[in-house]
């Protein structure tokens, strides 16, 4: 089998999209360590680093972080790509949501409260406008 590293960007990306669905069927729960997904999102990767300016790979790459829960990835990827779709602003903002729980969660207000007005940027949640409010 070839890996990423050896295969140009658009095959990389063909690939990913062949293991984020087969991932899709066969696991309940998308994780990164999962063999499929983890397959899907290196794939995705190596294919948005040799085209970095292609936004559909990094687009995709953003998405896969956010589906396999790999929040700092994900937000970053989000932040990266500058302008968002609407569907993209609502992913962002999940990702933002996740990380400011979790940093209010290890008593971090400062970067939950940066992750809440990014993610609000983005597109306000219930979620983001429930953590605000615990940091009032």
């Amino acid at each position: 089998m070839t890996g990423p590293a050896t295969m140009s960007a658009g095959d990389n990306f063909a690939k990913a999209q062949e293991f984020a669905v087969q991932a899709d069927v066969a696991y309940p729960v998308p994780f990164y360590d999962r063999t499929l997904w983890k397959a899907a999102v290196d794939h995705a990767y190596y294919a948005a680093s040799q085209e970095a300016g292609n936004r559909d790979y990094n687009a995709y790459l953003a998405q896969l972080y956010t589906k396999t829960q790999w929040w700092i990835n994900a937000y970053n990827a989000w932040n990266r790509l500058g302008t968002l779709t609407d569907q993209e602003k609502q992913w962002a903002s999940l990702s933002a949501a996740k990380l400011a729980y979790l940093a209010l969660q290890r008593g971090d207000t400062t970067m939950a409260r940066m992750y809440v007005e990014k993610g609000m940027g983005w597109a306000p949640s219930a979620s983001l406008q429930s953590i605000m409010q615990r940091l009032q």
